[in-house]
This record gives structure tokens, sequence and C-alpha cells, in this order.
């Protein structure tokens, strides 16, 4: 069941990938062309731009060495700052344009790298179907237009983690392309945790699989695949020990210390609720990928299901100041709160389909268990949302968790919806193209918001 060099399904539909590509080309050049016209248009720094650019600028005055990188200000790892500085150096007009475009790039870079990618994949329409997701993620065209650390980060951890879960389906063949492959993917993945260093869910999730797969090989073949697999992934490990090296930690020295920010300082430390709202955002943002399940429900789940997420969408209500920091939700909630009882109605609504909606597919997953577990990208991507919550624990310091965070694992959230429900229907794009134009008012607000 779990053999990983025979391909067990042809899950997708040439149909559904050549219907998802035309989506994914028309959704990346509307992308596109507004993050063009903003780049051009709005000079000013707005959103992260203000905090970003200092370390930006630092690497591209001072160069890269330990030192630069142990002066870093910002949390996230110094990957996404590197490439936004070499722009800089590289175009060497104004280092605003300069590292946006830069931003820009690693966008374009990503869209042609799964384009060529999914050509050659077992999985083509799991490959659409995940850059789709991110494309209509809100917050991906101020991503794409400001010197936000996502672009980068999504460039190497997305195309990684793809290409991973196609060696892993293909590494019994043990030639020189598979293993080349495999190191791609894996020193992708370790790049792509020097971006931003939520993504050490993808490096472990990679390791998790790669023991399931060992389970299932023939005793012949395991130390073979177990060889294999732990070499690919010391390759992909060697950046993730550089910046621990560098950092001694994974949060820069600057921001542990709490010199970065007055307000904020981050470390590694135990958090619950941090979980619990990553819990929350994930859940919600599942939903656009996968309402059909809504009407889905096994009968003998329908009355259990509705009371155990009425009773959670409760406790998210009673506990939403604590849960929703800033960001798209929060603003819906301070409208709703000018009515009456408005805020704590509309969170219970909110969680309670959000849970619904996260029983009805968790049903249908251990329905189909058999042929889930087949199905390594599905299996993969369960494994890195897991992961991604569960890092959430180790995160301590005071630095909020934004719903943007969700960004990094919105492509797993659209394999596993696009695996529960391969189809295009016209709700679907329906919903697409509605996030899709909530995503671009969210950029351009910048333009008009001094």
């Amino acid at each position: 069941m779990y053999e990983s060099t025979k391909i067990t399904e042809n899950h997708g539909t040439p149909g559904l990938a050549r219907q998802l590509l035309r989506v994914v080309v028309l959704v990346f050049a509307l992308n596109m062309i507004s993050a063009t016209f903003f780049i051009v248009r709005v000079r000013r720094l707005v959103d992260d731009d203000v905090f970003n650019m200092y370390d930006v600028r630092a690497y591209a005055t001072h160069g890269i060495s330990i030192a630069t990188i142990r002066e870093q200000r910002n949390a996230p790892g110094p990957g996404s700052f590197i490439w936004f500085a070499e722009a800089v150096r590289l175009i060497g007009r104004d280092e605003i344009l300069d590292a946006r475009i830069g931003v820009l790039f690693s966008w374009i870079l990503l869209f042609f790298g799964v384009m060529v990618g999914a050509r050659f994949s077992h999985w083509p329409e799991l490959w659409y179907g995940a850059l789709l997701c991110v494309l209509v993620f809100p917050h991906t065209p101020t991503a794409s237009a400001t010197a936000l650390t996502e672009g980068p980060a999504l460039f190497f951890g997305l195309l990684g983690a793809l290409v991973w879960t196609e060696w892993a389906s293909r590494a019994g063949n043990g030639n020189r392309i598979s293993l080349l492959m495999g190191a791609f993917g894996a020193l992708w993945m370790g790049l792509a945790v020097t971006c931003r260093q939520y993504f050490l869910a993808l490096f472990v999730s990679a390791g998790v699989l790669a023991l399931i797969l060992f389970a299932g090989k023939e005793p012949t073949e395991k130390r073979r695949w177990l060889f294999r697999a732990a070499g690919l992934l010391a390759v992909g490990a060697i950046p993730i020990l550089y910046l621990v090296y560098a950092w001694k930690g994974f949060t820069s020295p600057h921001m542990a210390a709490g010199v970065s920010y007055p307000a904020y300082r981050a470390g590694i430390g135990i958090s619950w609720y941090r979980p619990a709202i990553v819990v929350l955002y994930t859940a919600l943002y599942f939903v656009p990928y996968s309402y059909s399940a809504l009407s889905r429900m096994p009968r003998n789940w329908r009355w259990s299901a509705l009371i155990a997420a009425l009773a959670l969408g409760g406790i998210a209500s009673f506990y939403r100041e604590r849960l929703v920091d800033l960001g798209p939700l929060n603003s819906i909630l301070k409208a709703a709160a000018r009515v009456p009882a408005g805020a704590p109605l509309l969170m219970l609504m909110l969680a309670g389909v959000a849970a619904y909606n996260a029983i009805s597919l968790s049903a249908q997953v251990w329905r189909e268990r058999a042929r889930f577990l087949a199905s390594i990208p599905a299996l993969f991507s369960l494994l890195v949302i897991v992961f991604f919550i569960a890092e959430q624990i180790g995160v301590g310091g005071n630095i909020p968790f934004y719903d943007r965070y969700i960004m990094q694992i919105a492509p797993f959230l659209g394999i596993i919806g696009f695996w529960c429900f391969p189809k295009l229907t016209w709700s679907r794009m329906a919903v697409f193209a509605g996030m899709s134009c909530l995503s671009q008012f969210m950029l351009w607000r910048f333009a008009f918001v001094r």
C-alpha cells in the first residue's frame, strides 16, 4: 500500500489538468499585471517594506557574511532578504524598485517552474492546483509587489516539495536523474527554511514520508532506500545547519534579544495559544478550497459533527480576541461589532462552518484512506499541515501570527482539496474569482491609504 516505486492510481484526468492550466495562466497574468503596475506607480514604502528594507539595504551594502547575517533585524531567515539585496545590486537604480522587481521575479520563476515540472509529473493537476490556490490567496498580490519574504520562500519551498514528492514516487529507478531530482527537491526545501523558518515543516514532512515509504518497501530494498533518502535530506540540511550556526538558533540574535523592535521579541519557547490560532486560520482558509465537503458529511456523522462544530465555534467566539490578530478576519469582526452581538455571532458562524468542513474532509479521507496513502502528494501535504501547526508550539516571544503566514501552506491545502474533489466546477471558479478580487483589493488599498 505504501509502495513508492509504482504509481497505484491515476487520480486526475488530462481534462482537469488542461482546465487548471488555463485558469492558472489567467490568474497569474492578472497578478503580474497588477503587481507590475503597482510597482511602477507606488514608490513609497508600504506594509512590511518599512521593516524589511533595512536588512535588504544592509546585505546590498555590506555583502553576505556571517557578520551581516548575525546583524539582521527581522525574524525571518536571511534567504529572502539576500534575494532582494542581489536584485538591488544587479539592477542598481532605486532600492525599493529593485527589491520589488526581485520579488516579482521570484513569482515568475515559481510559475514557470511549475509549468515545466507539471509536464513531467505523475500528478500535473495537483501541481497546477497547488499553484492556483497560492495565486488566489488574499495576500498573494501584496507579496508579489512588495518586499515580503513569501515570494522567494514559496519559490524554493513549493518547487522543492513538489519535486521531492515526485522523486519519492520514482526513487526505485535509482538512476542519476532520479537522484538529482531528489537532491534538488531537498536542497530547495532547505533553502526555503532559510527564507521562512516555518518551512521547516516541509523538511520534517519529507523525512517522515521517507520513513512511511521505507516501511512499505521489500526487505531487499529497505537499506538502499534509507541510504538514498538520508543522503538527499543531508544535502538539504546544509543551508539549515548554516543558518543555525550563524544565528546559534532559528531566530536572529537581535530579534531574540528584543532590540530589533521595541514591542516584539522572538525566540524558542512554549506557546499554547499559537497552535490554536493556526488551527483556526488553517480551517478557515481550507473552506474555499474544499467547501464541497460541507454537503458530503456521512449521514451517521451529521448530528455529532454539527454539535462538535457548534461547540468549537462557541469556544472560538469566546476567545476571539486572543485568536484573531491583524488581518482581514479582524477587520470583518470589527465591522460586525457595530451590530449588537455581531462579532461573537459572526465568529461562531465562521468557526463553526470551518470546523464542520474540516470534520467532513477528515471523514472522507478516513473512508478513502487506502487511496489517500497511495497518493504521495496528498500524504505529504497532510504531513506539512500537521507539522506546520505542531511547530507553532515551540514559537516563543510575542510576535503575532498573521493570517498571511497561512500562504506558506496554501498550496498543500489546495492539493488536498483537489485530491478530495478533482473537479473545476463553475461554483469553484466563482469562489476563486472572489478570492482573487479580494486579493487585488488588499494590494491596492496601499495606494490610497497613507
